[in-house]
């Protein structure tokens, strides 16, 4: 492997992925979820507050270095398998995480408990995209 070969970096980025997902999905969420109605304002607010810099340190790395890893091997089928689990990971956010997390501020215990279940379930989709692509970056080397 030389300094220009994109897959030690893809193996490096495809693992921050997969554990800031793994963090989110198995420890952040279900915290949030187990917040009462009191608080709940406050900690989602606090959330989306200290979540934006760590999304903004992982997923910008991850797109350039899938881009990357695909104008140096565009025939290499393992890097198409991450970079099509890194897109899942990267578009659930976009379509899905990202404005179910705008329409969760400040709504009540009722309207709460769908767009939480919605997020779930994105979220779930994001790891399994995490998951594909640290397991593309890996059979790649």
């Amino acid at each position: 492997m030389s300094l220009g070969d994109p897959l030690p970096w893809l193996l490096v980025v495809a693992a921050a992925h997969l554990g800031f997902q793994l963090t989110v999905d198995l420890v952040v969420y279900p915290a949030l979820g187990e917040m009462p109605d009191e608080r709940w304002a406050h900690a989602h607010q606090r959330h989306s507050s200290r979540i934006t810099p760590v999304v903004a340190a992982v997923y910008p790395p991850l797109v350039g270095v899938l881009a990357w890893a695909v104008v140096s091997r565009p025939d290499d089928p393992a890097t198409w398998l991450a970079v099509a689990g890194g897109a899942l990971s990267v578009l659930t956010t976009a379509a899905v995480a990202a404005p179910t997390h705008g329409r969760l501020s400040g709504v009540g215990p009722d309207e709460r408990a769908p767009l939480l279940r919605r997020l779930d379930r994105a979220d779930r989709v994001r790891t399994l995209g995490a998951a594909a692509c640290l397991v593309g970056a890996l059979l790649a080397l």
